[in-house]
């Protein structure tokens, strides 16, 4: 909004022509929605649900959550929602893939609400409706008419050219990457500020390939791949998302006063991965979250090879290395390992930290 009335509120007081400038708003828009999350979280905490806590991973301290207010996810991104309306000029399209994100984030707090958790396969169908949505409305915004028919301008690894890509395959492939990132997220929100922390570096190295990478056009010439016009409003949306989680994240160090619950586990997870199709390659993913994705999305895969054996009468549940592995990984260091919740944190972070900037030069050069 603040972008459209730059023009007009110039004309008042000529410094008001800063306000088209999109590093000022991404910056004006992370320290709003950062103190406004501090400030509010905690008047609003009184109305959210109490988390039950875990009885299985009772002997992990699984029950030291019972009683803290959960579902604070929806408390996060609704304070930062107004800050995005303000700050991030977004086309139709993406006004509509913002809703999804947010239609996704409700169904996880009606889960946190719910007396009696909602079973996998009524959360796994609502993501799956999620995630179509936000691949199709991505598609229609963002592709282009090439050979009598619309198709999305992608670039992808070890692949120099670009690609034009129809929507029969972008939108089965996005929406996958959305429903597996949405799923791995949710599953990595087990100890105080892991999802949230791993996130936020996530989203932070999303923010400036959107901003310096995709959206410039010298640098994006420079590493072969298509320039996209609207990247640098993504990456304020990214950033007014960081500055949400920092102010959440204040009080959900451990000792944790507040819980995301899968209302912010899954907003966070569809929008990393909704960030990444915005750069044009979907594949990014892979590079920007390996941690989240092997922590939460490993015991995504265990599960589906479990029940695919068990279907076809096999059992390799008893396999040493299936039965000695726990996931989320998480739990394995924790329970196999006895690291803390702190040690876990910290090494997980400085892990992505570590991997991510290799991975993605390795994504982005061997082309």
């Amino acid at each position: 909004m603040l972008y459209h009335l730059s023009g007009w509120l110039s004309g008042f007081w000529g410094p008001f022509r800063l306000l088209s400038s999109h590093a000022l708003l991404l910056a004006g828009g992370t320290v709003c929605a950062a103190l406004l999350t501090y400030a509010l979280l905690p008047k609003l905490c009184r109305y959210l649900p109490r988390d039950r806590g875990k009885a299985l991973l009772k002997d992990m301290g699984g029950m030291k959550s019972a009683g803290k207010p959960t579902g604070a996810g929806l408390a996060a991104s609704l304070v930062s929602l107004p800050v995005v309306l303000l700050f991030a000029p977004l086309c139709p399209w993406d006004l509509a893939v913002v809703a999804a994100i947010y239609a996704a984030m409700l169904f996880g707090y009606l889960d946190d609400r719910s007396e009696k958790p909602w079973g996998e396969l009524r959360k796994g169908l609502l993501d799956a409706v999620v995630s179509i949505a936000i691949a199709v409305f991505v598609f229609k915004g963002h592709a282009e008419s090439a050979g009598g028919s619309m198709k999305m301008i992608c670039w992808v690894p070890f692949v120099k050219t670009q690609l034009l890509v129809p929507g029969w395959i972008y939108i089965p492939v996005a929406t996958f990457i959305l429903w597996f990132t949405m799923n791995a997220t949710n599953c990595s929100d087990g100890v105080d500020g892991l999802a949230g922390s791993l996130s936020a570096v996530a989203l932070v190295m999303l923010a400036v390939i959107l901003y310096v990478v995709t959206g410039y056009r010298p640098v994006a010439h420079y590493f072969l791949i298509p320039v996209y016009s609207e990247s640098a409003r993504w990456a304020i949306v990214a950033m007014t998302a960081v500055g949400s989680l920092g102010g959440y994240l204040w009080y959900n160090a451990e000792p944790s006063q507040v819980l995301m619950g899968d209302a912010g586990s899954r907003f966070l997870g569809v929008l990393v991965a909704t960030a990444c199709l915005m750069t044009g390659n979907p594949f990014v993913v892979l590079a920007l979250s390996p941690v989240v994705l092997v922590n939460g999305g490993g015991g995504l895969v265990k599960l589906v090879l479990l029940r695919f054996f068990k279907a076809i009468g096999r059992d390799i549940s008893q396999g040493s290395v299936i039965r000695r592995i726990r996931f989320p990984l998480h739990d394995h260091f924790k329970k196999n390992l006895g690291w803390s919740n702190a040690q876990v944190l910290m090494r997980f972070v400085l892990l992505q930290l570590a991997v991510t900037p290799l991975l993605f030069i390795l994504l982005l050069k061997i082309r």
